[in-house]
């Protein structure tokens, strides 16, 4: 009879990559056209004037501008204000 139990393969040991989501530019801050501002999963902050949401819930800036972060009915908004205007 054996003396020890057989040394399978480990059960842990598998652990994904990150995927680095999380605010990119923040508030008050300029960014250039098409530029990430937040790589998210699922919907956690939506979209305002000036900003397009990507396949993967990414918020890009569709102009050159500064970043601006509001709340309206307890939601987050980003939207891009144009700086010569």
């Amino acid at each position: 009879m054996a003396q020890k139990k057989a040394g399978g393969s480990s059960k842990n040991g598998r652990d994904s990559n990150s995927k680095r989501l999380g605010i990119k530019v923040f508030n008050n801050n300029y960014v250039y056209k098409s530029s990430i501002i937040i790589r998210q999963n699922g919907l956690k902050i939506n979209s305002g004037k000036n900003t397009f949401i990507s396949k993967n819930y990414c918020i890009h800036s569709l102009i050159n501008g500064i970043v601006n972060y509001y709340k309206k009915n307890k939601k987050i908004f980003i939207e891009v204000k144009n700086v010569y205007s």
